[in-house]
C-alpha cells in the first residue's frame, strides 16, 4: 500500500505529463510561440516575392481552365520549398494538389487564380481600361493564390521546426468563376481524407464569420433553326433567335411565380451575325441561384420547360448544356471561432500615407468618405453572413469542415467585380490584405495541426449539420469539367 507521499507524488508526476501533453497538443509553451513568430516573420521577409507573384498572376489574367502560367507559378513555388505536386487532377490541367508531411491531421488550404472575363483595369485610382486585356482580376483571385501559397509554406516550415506530426495540403483550383473547379475535385474524392479545409478571399473588410451562399444552376441554351434571306424569303425562316427571345420573355413572366430570394439572370452569347440573315443559330446563357440547393435545380427545371415552349413557338429546336452547379455552403461556426480568433491576433490593414492617397480617390467613385476608409483596420463582428453570390467552395463544404475569411485587400465599400476591385488586387494595398489572410490561414492551420479538440468539436458540428445520412452528390452530374466554357 503507497503511503500519502508516494500518492501525492504519482499524482503530481500524471498532473506533469498532462500538462506537458497538452502543452504538445496546442502549441503552448514559449518553444511554440516562438516557431509561430518565426514563420509569420518568414511571410513579412518575402512580401516582395509574394508581391511579384501576385502582379504577374493580375498581369496575365488568365480565365478559367486556361490559368496555365497562373497555375505554373504557384507550383513553382510550393515545389522549391518542397511539397510534392500532383498536377492535372480531376481531368482539370490547371488543377492540382501539393503535399507536405506525413499522416493526420490533414489541413487542407484553396487557391483561386482565374480571372473574370470582359472587364479590365489598370491598377490606378481613376477608371482605366487596359483594351490589350479581354479579363481582369476583378475578383481578387490573384492574391488568393499567392495568399494561400505563402501561407501553405509557412505551415510547412512550422512542421518542419517543431517537428509536429501531420499534413498541409494546398489545394490549387481553377474557373472559380462560372467552371465549378472543386466540384469535380470533390466529386473525384480528393477531399477524402482530409480533417479540416481553409480559404480566403479578397474583400473591403476584415471578416472571419460563417457565412451562407447562393447555390447555383447554370447552362446555355442552344436555339437552332433555318437560315433564310430575312427580306426575300422570311417564311422560309425559323429565327433561332425568336427562339432565345421567347425564353428569355417567359423566364422574366416567371420571376413573379418563383420564391422571392430566387436569382435567375441571362446574357445572349451568340444572336446572329447580319440582321438580313435569319439566324439558324442561337444562344442564352442562363443562372438559376437559391439559397437551398434543392430548390435551384428545381426551378432550373421549370426554366428548361421555358426552353422546349420556345422552341416549339418558334418552329426550333433547342438543347442545353450545364456548366456548373453548386451547392450552397454549410459553415462551420467551430472552426470560424479559431479564424477569428486568429484574425484578431494579426489585426487589419494599415495604409500607409500613399495607399491613404489612393484609397480617398478611388473613394470617390462609389461615394465613400474618409472615415469609412479607416475601415480597412477594423475587424467585423462574429456573426453568421448572409452571402448573395455563389461559389465552388460550399460543395467541398458539405464533404468536410470548412473556413473562410475576408480580408481588407480593396478600399473599404468596393463591389467584387468592378473596376474598384480590379485596380486595388494589383497594388500594394491588395497584397497587404493578402498577408493579413496568410498569416490568419497559417496561425489557423497550425491551431488544427496541434489542437485535437479543436478539431474534432469542428468534425461533430459537420456531421450534426451535414446530417448522419448525407451522400454528396455533384449537381453537375456526370459530366465532364468544361474545360472550354470561356471559349470565344
Amino acid at each position: 500500500m503507497l503511503s500519502d507521499e508516494e500518492t501525492l507524488m504519482r499524482t503530481l508526476g500524471r498532473t506533469f505529463a498532462g500538462l506537458c501533453m497538452v502543452a504538445v497538443a496546442t502549441g503552448a509553451g514559449s518553444q511554440g510561440q516562438d516557431h509561430r513568430q518565426a514563420v509569420l516573420s518568414s511571410i513579412d521577409a518575402n512580401r516582395d516575392r509574394y508581391a511579384q507573384i501576385a502582379r504577374q498572376i493580375w498581369d496575365l489574367a488568365e480565365v478559367g481552365y486556361r490559368e496555365t502560367r497562373s497555375c505554373a507559378l504557384l507550383q513553382q513555388q510550393l515545389r522549391a520549398a518542397g511539397f510534392r505536386i500532383e498536377p492535372g487532377v480531376a481531368g482539370m490541367p490547371t488543377a492540382f494538389v501539393a503535399s507536405y508531411g506525413a499522416g493526420q491531421p490533414v489541413i487542407a488550404i484553396l487557391a483561386e487564380y482565374d480571372a473574370l472575363p470582359g472587364i479590365t483595369q489598370d491598377a490606378v485610382a481613376d477608371r482605366k481600361p487596359l483594351p490589350t486585356k479581354e479579363a481582369g482580376h476583378a475578383c481578387g483571385h490573384n492574391l488568393f493564390g499567392t495568399g494561400s501559397t505563402a501561407a501553405a509554406i509557412a505551415v510547412k516550415e512550422f512542421l518542419t521546426r517543431s517537428g509536429s506530426r501531420g499534413t498541409i495540403r494546398l489545394y490549387g483550383t481553377p474557373a472559380e468563376e462560372g467552371g465549378a473547379g472543386k466540384v469535380y475535385m470533390v466529386r473525384e474524392g480528393l477531399f477524402r481524407d482530409v480533417d479540416a479545409v481553409l480559404h480566403w478571399h479578397a474583400g473591403s473588410r476584415n471578416d472571419a464569420s460563417p457565412g451562407n451562399s447562393l447555390a447555383v444552376v447554370s447552362a446555355k441554351f442552344r436555339f437552332h433553326g433555318t437560315s433564310a434571306h430575312a427580306a426575300a424569303a422570311p417564311e422560309r425562316g425559323r429565327s433561332a433567335l425568336d427562339g432565345v427571345e421567347a425564353m428569355n420573355h417567359m423566364a422574366n413572366l416567371m420571376r413573379e411565380h418563383v420564391p422571392e430570394d430566387t436569382r435567375v439572370h441571362y446574357v445572349i452569347t451568340s444572336g446572329g451575325a447580319a440582321p438580313n440573315v435569319v439566324p439558324d443559330f442561337a444562344e442564352v446563357y442562363y443562372y438559376v441561384r437559391h439559397p437551398d440547393s434543392k430548390q435551384a435545380a428545381e426551378i432550373f427545371d421549370r426554366l428548361v420547360k421555358t426552353s422546349e415552349g420556345a422552341a416549339l413557338g418558334t418552329g426550333t429546336t433547342v438543347e442545353h448544356e450545364i456548366i456548373h452547379a453548386v451547392y450552397a455552403m454549410l459553415p462551420s461556426d467551430a472552426l470560424a471561432r479559431v479564424m477569428d480568433r486568429n484574425l484578431r491576433k494579426v489585426g487589419g490593414v494599415q495604409y500607409t500615407p500613399e495607399e491613404q492617397v489612393f484609397a480617398e480617390r478611388i473613394g470617390i467613385s462609389f461615394g465613400a468618405t474618409a472615415p469609412a476608409l479607416a475601415n480597412a483596420n477594423r475587424i467585423e463582428q462574429l456573426e453568421l453572413k448572409e452571402a448573395g453570390g455563389s461559389t465552388d467552395v460550399a460543395d467541398v463544404s458539405w464533404v468536410v469542415p470548412t473556413a473562410g475569411l475576408y480580408t481588407a485587400t480593396w478600399v473599404p465599400g468596393t463591389a467584387s467585380h468592378s473596376w474598384q476591385a480590379a485596380a486595388a488586387s494589383g497594388t500594394s494595398i491588395g497584397v497587404t490584405g493578402m498577408l493579413v489572410a496568410a498569416k490568419t490561414l497559417t496561425l489557423t492551420a497550425i491551431d488544427l495541426l496541434t489542437d485535437a479538440q479543436a478539431l474534432n468539436e469542428a468534425k461533430a458540428e459537420h456531421r450534426k449539420r451535414a446530417g448522419s445520412d448525407f451522400v454528396y452528390k455533384a449537381l453537375v452530374g456526370n459530366r465532364p469539367p468544361p474545360l472550354d466554357y470561356r471559349a470565344r
